[in-house]
């Protein structure tokens, strides 16, 4: 199989990048797939390509820019020059830009690969009947929010023009089946990126407890109250702990990080990474205590939870909407907190910064949790939906020839 995927792709800042980049990295390793063609945004830096495995050549085509509005006639070119035998979509609703315009048109392309009938799924992160579209920075206007509805379930049914949209929740596989009557959505996990045989090491590396938080702050993700939460659990046990604020402003809100910075310079032992390079990642994640979520909303399954659990770590999470669920559907564990309120955020944390035997308990039930759907075994998962859909078509043309498919 000739496999195209449409997805932002490191160095790319565009969410969801590192999530092609493992899909990526599993499928090429597939005797299956015997192309990929990653057709990516516009990037300065060279596409990180390296990988240590044998795997099949991948080819890149960058033909897509943020907010641009040409994305649907350039991505529609490059399928037309490079001939895939599928097409994978790594899509959010924001994926082609934050303007309503260029986001439409970007989602239109799944659309026109079922016209053109080449074999598509559409991996759809979130759905806007989850997100709440004044915590996650789109807007607080109740007008504005019904619009956006409006705009959204338009897009929506556009979306669900696919062959298969896979989702990643079982929630919201049941929400677009009886909003939407869709016949076509199906569940497949987030999946963990990083699974090795080797388990994690519990023991923590000399020098203060690192309370990590991962991600694109700013909107529904704020660290204001997870340091103030550390203040507190730093004045009442006399503990030496760090807070480590991983990750980059959320391009609604530029500047947010340097805000924080500069009105918590008083705070002690608060440190600001940045941006995280792919192997930098696990050196961030093995030495923290515990990793933190300060969200007031969620928007999807976590990948953040993901590899937090790869990691054999204990979470500290805001007890709402999608993540509390995640925690139920896949046995992930965790304390949770109230997410308006810093004294239960405080709580949670001194639970298991005070208590090391049950730090790594939670690490490896979570361990165990992560391990249960490796990337390895999700890019398999799409492989058999892709040979799905061809044996549907096949048989709709009346030419059915399994040993052509895979």
């Amino acid at each position: 199989m000739k496999l195209a995927i449409v997805t932002a792709y490191p160095p790319s800042k565009v969410t969801l990048n590192e999530y092609a980049y493992h899909l990526v990295k599993q499928f090429r390793q597939k005797e299956a797939v015997t192309e990929l063609i990653l057709l990516t945004d516009k990037t300065e830096g060279t596409k990180d390509l390296e990988f240590t495995e044998a795997g099949c050549k991948i080819t890149v085509k960058e033909c897509w820019s943020f907010n641009s509005y040409k994305n649907i006639l350039s991505v529609t070119k490059a399928i037309n020059d490079t001939k895939p035998d599928s097409v994978l979509f790594n899509l959010q609703f924001m994926k082609f830009g934050d303007k309503k315009i260029a986001a439409a048109l970007g989602l239109m392309l799944p659309l026109i690969c079922k016209l053109k009938r080449i074999p598509n799924i559409v991996l759809l992160h979130n759905i806007l009947e989850e997100v709440d579209l004044g915590s996650a920075g789109f807007t607080s206007n109740k007008l504005m929010q019904k619009i956006y509805g409006f705009i959204g379930s338009t897009l929506t049914r556009l979306i669900l023009q696919a062959d298969t949209v896979a989702v990643t929740m079982q929630k919201y596989v049941d929400i677009l089946e009886k909003k939407y009557k869709a016949k076509n959505v199906k569940l497949i996990p987030h999946g963990t990126f990083e699974v090795t045989d080797v388990l994690p090491e519990y023991d923590l590396p000399k020098g203060p407890l690192q309370v990590m938080t991962f991600g694109k702050f700013g909107t529904y993700k704020k660290v204001e109250g997870m340091i103030e939460a550390v203040e507190k659990v730093r004045a009442k046990t006399g503990l030496d702990l760090e807070v480590v604020i991983a990750g980059t402003d959320n391009p609604n809100v530029p500047g947010y990080l340097a805000q924080v910075q500069e009105d918590y310079k008083h705070v002690p032992q608060v440190r600001f990474t940045g941006y995280v390079e792919e192997y930098e990642v696990p050196i961030l994640f093995k030495e923290s205590a515990v990793v933190v979520f300060p969200y007031t909303s969620t928007t999807g399954s976590s990948g953040v939870l993901h590899q937090a659990g790869s990691y054999g770590k204990a979470v500290v999470m805001p007890d709402l909407g999608d993540l509390a669920l995640l925690v139920k559907d896949e046995g992930y564990r965790g304390e949770f907190f109230e997410p308006t309120s810093v004294d239960s955020l405080a709580d949670a944390i001194e639970a298991i910064v005070t208590n090391d035997a049950y730090r790594v308990e939670l690490g490896k039930t979570n361990y165990e949790a992560a391990t249960a759907y490796p990337m390895e075994k999700i890019a398999e998962m799409y492989l058999n939906t892709f040979y799905d859909i061809i044996v549907k078509k096949s048989k709709l043309s009346g030419n059915i020839r399994k040993e052509a498919i895979l």
